[in-house]
């Protein structure tokens, strides 16, 4: 399973992208994707149809997983451990929501992502091009 962050989300609703060839191929593979409610709640907010949200919870195989006590006490931990940073609190979320499911990550994000790799973040960067 590979927890995807929320902008491989957006990447999907975007046309010619060329992200959209690296999801189909995990799919092709067999690869099973997943999303936490956090990155979904980001995603919601659009700007988007409804058609393609409802394509995109399709890709998932509408696999969001709730956010759990367990999760928010980690997302804490994560951003206390990297420096209770301003706008960071989603990120430590969304990593620990992977984390709690031994998923790797995959984001654009790296360099705001990287910081949790030294408590357990599984790391799937995707360069920008």
């Amino acid at each position: 399973m590979i927890h995807l962050d929320t902008n491989l989300l957006i990447d999907l609703v975007t046309v010619g992208c060329p992200r959209i060839d690296l999801i189909r191929t995990w799919l092709r593979d067999g690869e099973t994707l997943a999303v936490s409610a956090i990155a979904w709640s980001e995603f919601c907010n659009g700007p988007h149809s409804r058609e393609q949200k409802d394509a995109v919870f399709a890709i998932l195989g509408r696999r969001v997983h709730p956010f759990d006590a367990a999760q928010a006490e980690q997302a804490s931990r994560l951003f206390h451990y990297t420096g209770r940073r301003r706008g960071s609190h989603a990120d430590c979320m969304i990593a620990a929501a992977a984390m709690s499911q031994e998923a790797p990550i995959a984001t654009r994000n790296i360099k705001d992502f990287q910081r949790f790799e030294a408590y357990g973040l599984k790391l799937n960067p995707i360069p920008t091009e």
